[in-house]
């Protein structure tokens, strides 16, 4: 079945800006986006369970979920609504991109089948998917690579068994964390983050910050310690550590991790 998105807002980042958040690796959008949030940095809005980037590759990727419900175990479901694949597909493409297919598996922990594969990818990828993160199985991880859908999930699995959409436009959960249709998720090989709707607008220049905090402060203090005594080292580690905290609060308010 079908379902509206709820609250959902139109205006969101331009296109220009999920190309310059595609450049950084996704612990470091979560070093920009703890500066800003008023959530809980340590445990919300992250996987909270292990999953595993197929495609390390193929680098970051960042888009807003499209968020679907399978139970592959059960052929019920293709008897209850045979149409269920077509009504999906046009769902899917009536929502704006980059897209991300975010997929919770019902049979979890078993893996039954999967939901994803060649076919899949190379369809999503027509209608402006870039990627999926499902707490089930990939399979036919090179077609999948070669289609230009890049797949975060628990593990391969060989099949599709009873592969069929039960519902989406709904929230989902997935690896510890709750997704909601439209969320702007950036996600690699380190795990994914979803970003809250309200932290948006500040987060390309939360991200840009910070990392030019860390290379003006504390890892140019590292990097230029080969050769120095240890105390000369430590005490212009110290520095550095004060002088990033204070360019962080001064932006931000916060302190950072240092």
């Amino acid at each position: 079945m079908n379902a509206e998105i709820p609250g959902l807002v139109t205006e969101r980042l331009p296109h220009s800006d999920l190309l310059e958040l595609k450049r950084w690796n996704t612990p470091t959008i979560y070093n920009g986006w703890e500066q800003i949030t008023r959530r809980d940095a340590g445990a919300e809005c992250f996987n909270l369970e292990e999953c595993r980037d197929f495609m390390p590759q193929m680098g970051p990727m960042v888009g807003y979920a499209v968020t679907v419900v399978f139970e592959p175990s059960r052929v019920e479901h293709r008897l209850a609504n045979p149409n269920g694949w077509n009504e999906y597909r046009h769902y899917v493409a009536s929502l704006p991109g980059p897209k991300i297919v975010v997929l919770q598996d019902l049979d979890k922990p078993r893996v039954i089948g999967s939901f994803w594969g060649e076919v899949t990818a190379n369809t999503h990828r027509a209608l402006g998917c870039v990627g999926t993160i499902t707490d089930g199985a990939v399979r036919d991880i090179d077609e999948m690579t070669n289609a230009g859908i890049k797949a975060i999930a628990r593990r391969l699995c060989v099949g599709h068994a009873y592969s069929h959409p039960v519902r989406w436009g709904c929230e989902v959960e997935v690896f510890g964390v709750k997704v909601t249709p439209g969320d702007l998720i950036h996600a690699d090989k380190h795990g994914f983050l979803v970003i809250p709707r309200e932290d948006e607008p500040r987060l390309l220049e939360a991200a840009r910050f910070m990392d030019s905090n860390e290379c003006r402060t504390v890892i140019q203090a590292a990097r230029s310690a080969a050769g120095k005594p240890f105390d000369q080292a430590l005490a212009e580690m110290d520095a550095a550590a004060g002088a990033f905290r204070i360019a962080a609060n001064d932006q931000f308010h916060a302190g950072g991790e240092w």
